[in-house]
Parts: C-alpha cells; structure tokens; sequence
C-alpha cells in the first residue's frame, strides 16, 4: 500500500527545504554539479549508457567508460 502522507514525528524530522533560487550563484552552481555526479553514478552503478554531446553529435557512453 502505498503511503500518501507523512505523520507529525515524520515531518519534524524531515530537513526544511529552501528555495535554491535563494540561494548564492555558487552554491547553487554546487549543487547542481553535485546532482550530476549522483545522477552520473546512478547510472553507472545501474548498468545505464548516458547520451553525451561531443563534436556536433550524440554519442552514447557505455557505463563502464562513465567517469563518476
């Protein structure tokens, strides 16, 4: 059954979440970085190619040659 809220005890110790657009250009530029590199092993791990743009052209990186 799939769970559709979370209970007071749940959402007290759930991290606040703020508006990245409030955040400095740096920090925001960190953590989309930081997103890449999870989704980058996310996939690795998965055994997933990624579609990457080089030379003009789409070009599929197996996910052993992903550096993550």
């Amino acid at each position: 059954m799939k769970k559709t809220s979370l209970n007071n005890a749940e959402r007290a110790a759930r991290p606040a979440k703020h508006d990245a657009a409030d955040a400095p250009p740096a920090q925001q530029i960190a953590a989309a970085q930081q997103a890449v590199r999870a989704a980058l092993r996310e996939h690795k791990l998965a055994g997933n190619s990624i579609a990457v743009w080089r030379d003009g052209k789409v070009v599929m990186v197996p996910p052993e040659q992903i550096e993550a």
